[in-house]
């Protein structure tokens, strides 16, 4: 399958065979992740591999079970803790520990986890973004360590799959893509770009489970409701705070 082909075909896998990752199959997707592009190539991320059974057991549960049958979960951290380290180490300032450096840090380790994904996939290992980590990042970041400066802010779990889901549905292109300037939408435009999910038999499966009018409630009433979104932000900021970010 060539890259195209890999990349039209993702499918994020949540049940895994009881086989481990070999350790060199392993480092070839890091170092594909190491390989992406990033802020001044100063790489201020940091990948933590977790494949002991107790700890992958505990970090399972702060992700509220999902991935439990994985061979390893990949959380990807925003660290300005080892830069820092250098730079006192060579005399020099520490100016990294701001708004402009979480958001720096966030996007490299992203584009790390992206490309650690798509290696994963390609070696045959299956994948799945657990957004679970922005809930419960402070328990996380205590059990596994984290020294103040780092932030996780991705988790993969990953191990060969035990299972074939189907293709999600995608917005057409013309619902995302905008040529060389924003074009904001109609509502005939929001009603065409999002007919393909509301269409989707799982979505409309999920609407009729949940009792929602529509997907749109689905998700603002039940999946991510404002209440939780501004708990969790809280928390969150409070966290980014302490970790010695947004002090300046």
């Amino acid at each position: 399958m060539n890259t195209i082909e890999l990349l039209l075909n993702h499918r994020s896998v949540r049940r895994y065979q009881n086989r481990a990752i070999p350790q060199e199959v392993l480092n070839r997707v890091l170092e594909c992740g190491m390989r992406g592009p990033n802020t001044g190539n100063m790489q201020i991320y940091s990948v933590v591999v977790t494949q002991e059974p107790e700890l992958k057991s505990r970090l399972a549960q702060l992700h509220f079970g999902q991935g439990a049958s994985c061979a390893a979960y990949l959380t990807v951290c925003v660290d300005i803790n080892r830069y820092h380290h250098w730079c006192r180490l060579r005399g020099c300032d520490e100016p990294y520990d701001n708004f402009l450096w979480l958001m720096s840090g966030t996007v490299d380790a992203s584009i790390c986890a992206q490309n650690i994904c798509v290696a994963a996939e390609a070696e045959g290992l299956g994948c799945c973004y657990l957004g679970t980590v922005q809930y419960n990042t402070e328990k996380i970041a205590q059990l596994l360590d984290l020294p103040k400066g780092v932030v996780p802010v991705v988790c993969l779990s990953m191990g060969y799959p035990d299972e074939e889901p189907a293709l999600s549905e995608r917005l057409p292109l013309e619902g995302v893509v905008h040529y060389e300037k924003y074009h904001d939408y109609s509502d005939d435009d929001i009603e065409k770009v999002h007919e393909v999910r509301e269409q989707f038999p799982f979505n409309q499966e999920m609407v009729r489970q949940n009792k929602t009018r529509n997907l749109a409630e689905l998700f603002t009433a039940i999946r991510y409701p404002k209440t939780t979104n501004v708990s969790v932000s809280r928390d969150l900021l409070d966290f980014v705070k302490q970790a010695g970010f947004m002090n300046q």
